[in-house]
């Protein structure tokens, strides 16, 4: 069967990208797409038009995809044209000054963050670059500690390692929100061909006292005095191994083991299929090393340090990895367990403490505000929109690992800080003789056991994404679980359906990296008496739930 024709179209607008490339490498890597495209190799028409199908859409979380020419991916004149397009935004709004640039470790980041800078210098800011690949909390925390315009990080975080990324933080130190994201937009799709974008060196670079102001900040985390804690860790290949181990050895935590095949930067992340925490076997070799050296906690990092994922030893005595739900509740209850309240002069909001978590994450940090008597918030996802609960925030999680126990001074979520308030927390229940899993039991005690899963339907045509939601919202379902529910509908401020009921609750809605549909699920059990039955009535209706979902998504 004879594939696609090249069309005139098509075949002129990669002249025209090729010829605007600044990049000579990724100007030889299209020709020769577009050279098997012209000469009808197999498949490669079809390869010309996924690379010409951008560009790339500058969403809240900035840029992200596979490191490849043409305008539907991660290269230099892509880089060019969006710094371009930050620094004209900028200017609309009247901003002008310092830029900062950080970048992680990946393909092609190191050249990435020089050509941004280059772009920002010629545009008349002043530009400065952190010195080396660093954890992206770095990045957040510079904005604010250096009174910078913006800041831009190089990553891909927890990407596959064909990807890379581009972040944009503004003046608060917080990722931007609509409606920048879509001025920017509109910016970069104003600007000429890269080569038509005036550059210039001169950007400087900093020294290490970022870093040990940073430091400086992370080593007043802890809230006790214990420090006896063996520690496992693992950076995956990612920049997070030396910080962490920094932070740490501050703090007071020097008996640190870190998984030596993961610990140097390696952009080819060799021993894991998918550089997440979260994914299945990511943590095996962390694991088997918590073992071996008789942990008492295992930490892993994502590959820019802004996600934390704590693992532990149950009380059956195998290694597993915390939820995101388990380690937001046990740092959310030590953080309120430990803010003092009594001082109505504190500027800093800690008298009137509030804690945060998205829409999709455990209720159950909720039930735990309440008993300390503080307020408590819900945002939709996303760390753009956590960071932005309101004053007086001290503590924010999402229910993919993202953790902000320091948002005094880095407003995003800091994998880094995060774990050396999880050793605080560890060493301390050392100490009293308890573990994280019994404080856990303890938290289900007194607020009820929540469940939490996931269910997804991956769909190659995205349409199907919008036949079900518009599905769902004409005919919603009246009972879930056996529970009658009730629908909200997010719409206009976001595509989401939220479904309750006593006990229960989904939250649905399409991914935005992803071709699925999502359904967040969470059951919620009182204890009366026994624990163990508490758990295995929500078990059971979680599983009840679950087929449920399964079957309203149905295509």
């Amino acid at each position: 069967m004879n594939g696609p024709k090249l069309t005139t179209d098509l075949r002129d607008r990669a002249f025209r990208w090729i010829a605007d490339d600044v990049d000579t490498e990724s100007r030889n890597e299209l020709q020769a797409v577009l050279a098997r495209a012209m000469g009808g190799a197999p498949g490669a028409v079809e390869e010309l038009a996924e690379r010409m199908a951008g560009p790339l859409e500058f969403g809240t979380a900035g840029l992200r995809g596979p490191v490849r020419a043409g305008p539907n991916g991660m290269n230099t004149a892509v880089v060019v044209r969006t710094t371009a397009g930050v620094a004209d935004w900028l200017a609309q709004h009247g901003k002008s000054g310092l830029v900062v640039i950080g970048r992680d470790a990946r393909h092609g980041s190191e050249a990435f963050a020089t050509a941004a800078a280059e772009v920002l210098t010629a545009a008349g800011f002043d530009t400065r670059v952190l010195p080396g690949p660093l954890p992206t909390p770095l990045l957040a925390f510079a904005v604010r500690q250096l009174g910078a315009v913006a800041g831009i990080q190089v990553t891909a975080s927890h990407n596959p390692p064909a990807d890379n990324g581009y972040k944009l933080y503004d003046d608060t130190g917080a990722q931007i929100v609509p409606p920048s994201d879509g001025e920017i937009e509109r910016a970069i799709a104003a600007e000429p061909g890269a080569v038509s974008v005036p550059r210039a060196p001169g950007a400087s670079t900093l020294g290490d006292e970022l870093l040990d102001a940073y430091l400086a900040k992370t080593a007043e985390l802890p809230r006790g005095s214990a420090r006896e804690l063996r520690i496992a860790a693992t950076a995956l290949h990612g920049v997070g191994a030396d910080v962490l181990r920094q932070a740490l050895a501050r703090a007071g935590f020097t008996d640190l083991h870190l998984v030596a095949e993961q610990s140097a930067p390696d952009p080819d992340f060799p021993t894991v299929s998918f550089p997440n925490p979260e994914e299945p076997g990511a943590t095996d070799l962390l694991l088997a090393l918590a073992e071996r050296v008789d942990a008492d906690l295992a930490i892993a990092l994502d590959p820019d340090a802004d996600r934390c994922a704590l693992g532990v030893r149950d009380t059956g005595g195998a290694w597993r990895m915390l939820r995101g739900d388990e380690t937001g509740a046990l740092l959310g209850e030590h953080i309120l367990s430990t803010v003092d309240t009594s001082d109505t002069s504190d500027t800093s909001g800690t008298s009137d403490p509030l804690v945060a978590t998205t829409i999709v994450s455990s209720s159950m940090l909720g039930r735990i505000a309440e008993a300390h008597g503080a307020r408590y918030a819900e945002t939709l996802t996303g760390f753009k929109w956590l960071v932005r609960a309101g004053d007086g925030l001290v503590f924010a999680y999402e229910e993919a690992l993202g953790l902000c126990v320091n948002p005094g001074f880095v407003r995003d979520k800091d994998g880094i800080a995060a774990a050396v308030l999880a050793c605080d927390l560890a060493a301390t229940s050392k100490q009293q003789g308890r573990t994280l899993p019994e404080l856990l039991d303890e938290l289900a005690t007194r607020h009820g056991v929540h469940l939490t899963d996931q269910v997804s339907l991956r769909v190659t045509d995205l349409s199907v994404r919008a036949t079900l939601m518009a599905g769902l919202r004409a005919d919603p379902p009246s009972k879930l679980a056996g529970v009658e529910v009730s629908t909200e509908d997010l719409l206009p401020d976001a595509d989401v359906l939220r479904l309750r009921g006593e006990g229960v609750r989904v939250v649905i809605r399409p991914s935005g990296t992803e071709p699925k549909l999502k359904s967040y699920l969470e059951v919620t059990e009182p204890v009366a008496d026994d624990l163990a039955d508490a758990r295995t009535r929500a078990t059971e209706r979680l599983a009840a739930l679950r087929g449920d979902i399964h079957t309203l998504l149905a295509p």
